[in-house]
């Protein structure tokens, strides 16, 4: 079951927003700082993998540049972590296509 979640990482002032699939692991991940609410990471394991499997090494580390890396792991614990909540499919949809926007203007 798909499940839609955040967490607050203190240390570097970011909120955290991931669409876990069913093996635990992030299908897509959403960084936004907290001081400014920028976007900082919007990347998508399918995009990933896509590049991995049909591109060069100089195109990854592009979409790496423009979009972040994609959390590694699974999710396991996530709810133990500061600020954490289950959110809705709706808002981290808000959410990317906001990160994505910004982000793909950023390049």
């Amino acid at each position: 079951m798909t499940t839609w979640f955040r967490t607050y990482y203190e240390d570097e002032d970011l909120w955290l927003y991931f669409e876990a699939a069913d093996d635990g692991w992030a299908a897509r991940h959403v960084e936004i700082r907290g001081k400014d609410s920028r976007p900082v990471t919007a990347a998508s394991l399918e995009e990933v993998l896509h590049l991995r499997d049909h591109a060069d090494l100089a195109a990854m580390f592009r979409y790496e540049r423009q979009y972040g890396v994609l959390a590694e792991g699974p999710m396991d614990g996530w709810q133990d972590q500061p600020g954490a909540a289950e959110i809705s499919q709706e808002e981290f949809e808000l959410l990317w296509t906001e990160a994505r926007r910004a982000l793909g203007n950023s390049a």
